[in-house]
């Protein structure tokens, strides 16, 4: 998609072009993420956050494991050990 041009306007408001909210998937009273990354503001759909959460853990756990399966074993573990 190409750069457009927006105003901010009075409160420091940004308006979002239609055509790149649909891109992010993202609609009206959606929470976004925002932050500014050398220089530059990036907007980003929560989900589209979580995604790339997800698939950054997903590289450092073995397949097959199940981490919520480990942490309620733990949890059990600890529990017997009271």
């Amino acid at each position: 998609m190409q750069p457009q041009r927006v105003r901010i306007i009075e409160g420091g408001k940004l308006i979002i072009p239609a055509s790149m909210r649909r891109e992010l998937g993202i609609a009206t009273g959606d929470t976004v993420l925002v932050d500014v990354e050398n220089g530059e503001l990036r907007v980003r759909s929560l989900a589209k956050a979580i995604e790339r959460a997800q698939a950054i853990l997903r590289r450092h756990v073995p397949e097959g494991v199940s981490l919520a399966d480990e942490l309620i074993a733990d949890r059990r573990r600890e529990a017997e050990r009271e």
